[in-house]
């Protein structure tokens, strides 16, 4: 008898510790964030209404084959874009794009798919010897037009969503925690496309949220008229679309061929406008008329608007990556195991790693002041070319020139590092660092000749066997993050004494060194005038004084 109850309570407490542990377990579930604000549109289609959208989908090319079934078009257009062939011809003649350039950040897409194709506008991409047309990729429809908030892509799945059953511990391409999507909630949400939908990739590329650009991050989903004056839901509340204008389903905008200087300002109707500037809304002349304004608009032929009106970026909480060396990457905690550490508490509250062994050593900034350069909006890059290792090499290269009618000065992110470089051919190398199935990629046994050796095979560039490291530097122009124009830099700003723009190039400032012969005449100049008015007060006083007549 006494066994028997001892049973009955031990399978009770048994039943409690696993209703217990299930109900934690429930909890934990990581959950999708809520639905984001609805955009405003002119459709008239409700895609909750169709029925071909009503069924359980599998997978996310099944949800592509029933938006072709409508959109006949759809598919082919963007199988030609930029988004999804990850290719650009420049004005400048060379190939670039996300699949042949190196960056000074996580080095190259080669070698480390589908980790670095988890952000690709297609599925399945996990080859980059192939096009994604020979590697039969899908286009993901969902990633850009998904409204009900929940869709994702897993941070290494190659472009895929995650599903039911989710494995534990698998993550977005946003670092969360990964829950299973309901693709059919998706599909019959479906609309224009919102800040999330752009962001959830470009926000966070480089490996985290504003690591790369400094201008586009989390901040940005809903930010205050301080952080964005266009984005933000008390400014002008504009998508990324509203700027990023779309034909067939290509985004205009590029980082290697800007619009660097608008000569044509707000269009006529009819004019052709493959992506807004600053100048398509406000015109050439933007400042009020009065005899501050008219001199402003005498800089906008010389100064890109971008200049002064974002005084800095990285704002609104979010820290950027300013620094990363790859050659201190590999070093053992005291456990013999991969270590890290987390020395910057950006504003908001959040440690971020300063040491990982997987990636090496960071610095992070916030309130960035840019660096300034003239450009002409076409950017070069020196991947595939020699380099010079005894200076600090340029991964990438700002065209333009002072006196030139097509350069302006803009506002750019310089991204500092250290990376690494064949030291036969003298070319930056190509490198496997993600890639858990292998014993090549260094984030698995943390061995450089192999990742290097392995990463320049899979970009199909021949390769000496000897690296070292060099330091770099890398632009990415600034053009997000608007201040409000009460908040844009005044005139001190660079007309002083160390000012903003010291230092640069063809250009001569007022005010910056006022020991220089220039300076110094003014100075006097200045000096004469208080002279000679300080005198004609004294001869109007004492000569009032005297003749007791001068009232005036």
């Amino acid at each position: 008898m006494n066994r028997l109850v001892t049973t009955i309570l031990t399978l009770v407490m048994l039943a409690g510790i696993g209703t217990s542990a299930w109900a934690e377990t429930q909890a934990a579930a990581p959950a999708p964030p809520p639905a984001p604000p609805a955009i405003p549109t002119a459709a008239t289609a409700d895609h909750s209404k169709f029925d071909i959208l009503k069924k359980p989908f599998a997978s996310g090319p099944e949800v592509t084959k029933a938006c072709v079934s409508c959109h006949t078009e759809a598919d082919d257009q963007i199988m030609h874009s930029i988004h999804f062939d990850w290719t650009y011809e420049s004005d400048s003649g060379q190939t670039l794009g996300k699949s042949k350039v190196i960056n000074a950040f996580c080095g190259n897409v080669a070698g480390n798919e589908p980790r670095c194709t988890s952000c690709h506008a297609g599925y399945g991409w996990d080859d980059m010897s192939k096009t994604p047309e020979q590697a039969g990729v899908t286009a993901d429809c969902l990633v850009c037009h998904d409204r009900s908030g929940q869709y994702t892509k897993t941070a290494t799945g190659a472009g895929h969503p995650p599903l039911e059953p989710v494995k534990a511990g698998t993550k977005t391409i946003t670092g969360a925690l990964a829950w299973p999507v309901d693709l059919a909630k998706a599909a019959q949400s479906v609309g224009m496309p919102g800040r999330d939908n752009c962001g959830n990739c470009h926000f966070y590329g480089g490996g985290g949220d504003n690591v790369k650009h400094g201008d586009l991050s989390s901040a940005l989903y809903a930010p205050p008229k301080e952080v964005d004056v266009h984005m933000s839901p008390d400014g002008l509340n504009f998508t990324c679309s509203n700027c990023h204008v779309e034909d067939k389903h290509n985004w205009a905008g590029s980082r290697y061929d800007t619009v660097a200087k608008d000569m044509v300002g707000i269009g006529k109707p009819g004019s052709v406008r493959t992506a807004a500037t600053c100048e398509s809304c406000h015109s050439n002349d933007p400042h009020p008329l009065n005899i501050k304004g008219v001199k402003l608009n005498d800089h906008v032929d010389k100064v890109a608007c971008q200049s002064c009106h974002i005084p800095e970026f990285a704002r609104g909480g979010v820290a950027t990556k300013t620094f990363w060396d790859w050659s201190t990457a590999g070093k053992m905690g005291a456990d013999g195991k991969p270590m890290h550490e987390a020395n910057y508490v950006q504003s908001d509250g959040k440690e971020l790693h300063t040491y990982l062994s997987t990636k090496g050593d960071f610095k992070w900034g916030e309130d960035v002041v840019p660096h300034y350069a003239w450009f002409n909006g076409h950017v070069e890059y020196a991947t595939g070319e020699p380099i010079d290792p005894t200076n600090t090499v340029a991964v990438n290269r700002i065209n333009g020139a002072p006196g030139s009618k097509d350069s302006r000065i803009w506002p750019f992110k310089q991204m500092e590092g250290r990376q690494a470089y064949d030291t036969v051919s003298n070319k930056l190398a190509y490198s496997q660092v993600w890639g858990p199935t292998t014993d090549t990629a260094f984030w698995t046994n943390y061995d450089w000749p192999k990742a290097i050796e392995a990463g320049m095979k899979a970009a199909g560039q021949e390769y000496s066997g000897q690296f070292d490291f060099v330091d770099t530097h890398m632009y990415w122009p600034i053009t997000h993050m608007v201040a409000p124009a009460k908040d844009a830099l005044d005139c001190a700003a660079c007309h002083a004494e160390d000012g903003r723009l010291d230092g640069l190039a063809g250009v001569y400032m007022p005010g910056t060194n006022p020991r220089s012969p220039v300076g110094l005449l003014g100075m006097a100049l200045v000096a004469l005038t208080l002279l000679g008015v300080g005198l004609h007060i004294i001869l109007r006083i004492f000569g009032g004084r005297k003749g007791g007549t001068d009232h005036g």
